[in-house]
């Protein structure tokens, strides 16, 4: 006999609740960046962002509050620029890593 389960009973999973350490966060917005996807990645940074407060990091960064939702919500695209500036408020840098052969094929994208 199978069981069903009723999944509106279920909490709703929140990423924000478990990046609790500089550690899980700069993991996160790593694993973010592994397919090269932007959108996947700007998503990641809003999660981080909405862990620590919106509200500071905006003001940390230097960047409105409003802006920064916008930038880092679905339809947004933050230049380079703000993506350093909120890094760096988050208390995280940006780095850069060898490609295997495999992934830096142009042919492959």
């Amino acid at each position: 006999m199978t069981k069903t389960i009723d999944v509106t009973t279920l909490p709703e999973f929140d990423e924000a609740a478990f990046l609790d350490s500089p550690e899980a966060r700069a993991a996160y917005l790593s694993d973010a960046m592994q397919d090269g996807d932007p959108a996947e990645f700007r998503r990641a940074l809003g999660e981080v962002a909405r862990s620590l407060g919106m509200a500071g990091i905006a003001a940390e960064a230097n960047v409105g509050r409003t802006s920064l939702y916008k930038s880092l919500g679905e339809q947004g695209d933050p230049k380079f620029s703000t993506v350093l500036r909120v890094m760096a408020a988050m208390g995280l840098g940006l780095s850069a890593r060898p490609l295997d052969p495999a992934e830096s094929d142009p042919r492959q994208t």
